[in-house]
């Protein structure tokens, strides 16, 4: 079995320690460590985190290979620090079936680079009419625990209330993607001054409000567990604070972009910044970064969405919605949230790895870095701060909406159950 000495690394961005992995696990944590034969890895200080996990990540395959493979997504996955991720079931065929699940699921495992764990449809073909087959998703080879209709809303209560039923059988989640279709037909952009200025639909942030109210009551009524997805507005914020007041089950999230962008990046009509949901205003990203170092946001979830050049550079009114986030996530965090002062890195691996692997009961993953755990961890060099270059990305598709912008922060090495699969930020 082989063996990997991790010298002087800064555990959780403590004090330096050297870490060693003996196989698939942590032998031993401490200082003056020394093992014969071992791999050694200088750390000079870096910091070593537990490997992250994205419980939210679109991979496209099947049907979508042109934006993403199970292959690509998942080597961007260890690029940007990741041992595990939750794919989305928006494909072409839809995630709605034991055989579509277990396809991504043994995608995953073939290719190696971090964990693939399958998120179910709610609905058949996400279409919000009739459940799809969750019990089967639960009990085949892929053991989904999560269910999401992400990109489109479980708007039918019925519908809601029946799925959160369904799946506290077995302690599944269901992942709303809260949007009220009605109130958001048309839109392009956040509801405000800036979108009446340019000429463009306005996605005003009661559409996202009004689905949480009413499904952090339905989850309190069924006694079950919802998972707010992507969550954008100060709104959106006291909501969930209010439903945690009261003991709901209720877990959320926000994205890397919802944390720094705003909508006055859509001034320049770039498409990159076509989001859903959509940037929103000053005021709701000082709300996002307060409520995620606070606890009332759960995690950090990338939404990673990749898309053709095509789908992206064209029109506005046209282009596809979303953006790749896969590679460039905790170095988003670090400028947001670390380098304010708002989150130690303690608290970024509880945010972006102990409770995404919580919530969707991603075993092995979010453990503490002590010895006897698996050793799925990542290497990150604070220090560093360079320009993004998309053409670099592990990724197939390349819309970021951080091309050349200056970040902090580069993921160096990333173990999956003590194989590597970057090194020195190149993948193995």
């Amino acid at each position: 079995m082989s063996k990997i000495l991790i010298h002087g690394a800064k555990v959780l961005g403590g004090e330096p320690q050297d870490v060693l992995i003996d196989g698939e696990t942590i032998a031993e944590v401490g200082r003056g460590l020394s093992a014969e034969g071992a791999e050694v890895v200088e750390a000079d200080g870096k910091v070593l985190l537990p490997g992250l996990v994205d419980l939210h990540t679109h991979l496209r395959e099947p049907g979508r290979e042109d934006s993403e493979t199970v292959l690509t997504g998942t080597r961007a996955a260890a690029s940007g620090g990741y041992t595990a991720v939750f794919a989305m079931a928006n494909t072409f065929p839809v995630a709605d079936t034991a055989g579509v699940v277990e396809q991504v699921w043994r995608l995953g495992r073939e290719h190696g680079y971090c964990d693939v764990r399958p998120i179910g449809a709610v609905t058949v073909g996400l279409e919000g009419r009739k459940l799809a087959e969750l019990g089967a998703m639960h009990e085949s080879a892929a053991g989904v625990t999560v269910f999401s209709d992400d990109g489109k809303c479980v708007d039918d209560a019925v519908i809601m209330r029946r799925a959160l039923e369904y799946v506290k059988a077995f302690g599944g989640v269901v992942a709303q993607h809260a949007q009220e279709p009605r109130l958001t037909e048309g839109a392009q952009m956040n509801e405000g001054v800036v979108s009446a200025e340019l000429g463009l639909g306005g996605w005003p942030a009661v559409a996202e409000e009004s689905i949480i109210a009413r499904d952090v009551l339905l989850a309190e009524h069924v006694g079950s567990r919802v998972h707010i997805c992507h969550l954008s507005t100060a709104g959106s914020v006291e909501i969930v604070r209010w439903a945690k007041s009261r003991g709901i089950d209720v877990t959320a999230e926000v994205t890397p972009h919802h944390l720094l962008l705003t909508e006055e990046m859509v001034r320049s009509y770039n498409p990159v910044y076509k989001v859903n949901p959509p940037l929103r205003t000053d005021r709701d990203v000082l709300a996002l970064r307060e409520a995620l170092a606070d606890g009332t946001i759960d995690i950090v979830a990338t939404d990673h969405a990749p898309h053709p050049h095509e789908d992206k550079d064209c029109e506005w009114a046209a282009a596809a919605m979303g953006m790749v986030g896969l590679e460039t996530a905790l170095s988003v965090v670090q400028e947001t949230m670390v380098d304010t002062g708002l989150l130690d890195w303690a608290g970024v691996a509880d945010r972006m790895s102990v409770k995404p692997a919580s919530i969707g009961r991603a075993t092995g993953h979010g453990r503490p870095v002590s010895a006897g755990e698996p050793a799925n961890l990542t290497l990150v060099d604070t220090a560093y701060r360079g320009q993004v270059d998309p053409a670099g990305f592990a990724s197939r598709s390349r819309n970021t909406p951080y091309e050349g912008r200056e970040l902090p922060g580069r993921v160096t090495h990333t173990w999956l159950r003590g194989k590597a699969t970057l090194v020195d930020g190149k993948l193995t």
